[in-house]
């Protein structure tokens, strides 16, 4: 039997924890295979997805600047990665190349795992309308969440995401943001604001509810401004790092054949590299 392998791409990519949690799991299950960091300039990307097949590649993941990439690469996508307009997740199913997103997976688990119930929340504010924020939408409108109010500072990014999204996603300017948290129940930070070396609060979650939760995609550090502000007032905060380590499952069920656990182990070794550089 071959060794099963899969891989993350992306330029540059040393600094990728994927490898770390893969191989995490493939010494605990006692997997015989691999999962690998390849950097891919984006000149050579699509060369790279058409020789995944003979190379012996059973899949592997996707991250910046190729997503959009291997969105218009792929013969296949699945309905998270047309929604989303990204791949982060390659494999092979009827011998044709399929590519899926498991970002919005990664965030709603995190949630589930952190704040159980948290969907019940009510209105939600994503701040940032990149590629993230499209993600975070689309698990918020997959677990029914109504009303999603985008606010960016450019409000015509926002209006683009709200129009691709459709009813109950509305766009704000960044000055209406105080009058938009007053009810919400949930606020979450996809811009990169409260990240090592930028930083200021994504906002203030002075005017949020008593029953908010609020959460971060940024994980280092940890715990954001935004973050530590939501803490000191007494709401619920879930960290960002989840989201990382959820969104990885689905692609190792694929590739390896056995659906991976995110425990606290794993956790506690990825915290230990992020604090450990």
């Amino acid at each position: 039997m071959a060794e099963k392998k899969a891989f993350v791409t992306g330029h540059p990519i040393a600094h990728s924890r994927s490898p770390k949690i893969h191989g995490y799991w493939l010494t605990k299950y006692g997997i015989d295979g691999s999962y690998q960091a390849i950097d891919v300039a984006p000149a050579d990307f699509a060369a790279f997805l058409k020789s995944l097949g003979e190379h012996g590649y059973r899949g592997g993941n996707v991250t910046i600047p190729h997503k959009e990439a291997a969105f218009a690469g792929v013969a296949r996508r699945d309905h998270a990665a047309d929604e989303i307009g990204a791949v982060n997740t390659l494999w092979f199913e009827d011998g044709l190349l399929w590519g899926g997103n498991t970002d919005g997976y990664g965030f709603a688990a995190n949630l589930d795992e952190h704040a159980p119930g948290w969907a019940v929340n009510g209105p939600a504010v994503v701040l940032g309308a990149g590629g993230a924020s499209r993600a975070v939408i689309h698990a918020l409108k997959e677990r029914g969440i109504k009303d999603i109010r985008i606010v960016n500072r450019t409000l015509a990014r926002a209006e683009e995401l709200s129009r691709l999204f459709g009813a109950g996603v509305s766009a704000h300017g960044a000055g209406a943001l105080s009058e938009l948290l007053a009810d919400a129940g949930l606020l979450v930070n996809t811009t990169s604001l409260g990240m090592h070396g930028n930083e200021s609060s994504a906002a203030d979650p002075a005017g949020l509810p008593g029953h908010a939760i609020v959460t971060d995609i940024v994980y280092v550090p940890l715990e954001t401004p935004l973050l530590a502000a939501a803490r000191a007032r007494g709401l619920k905060t879930v960290d960002g790092l989840g989201m990382l380590l959820h969104q990885a499952v689905p692609g190792f069920e694929r590739w390896f054949g056995r659906k991976p656990e995110v425990t606290p182990d794993l956790r506690r070794m990825i915290v230990a590299d992020i604090e450990g550089h």
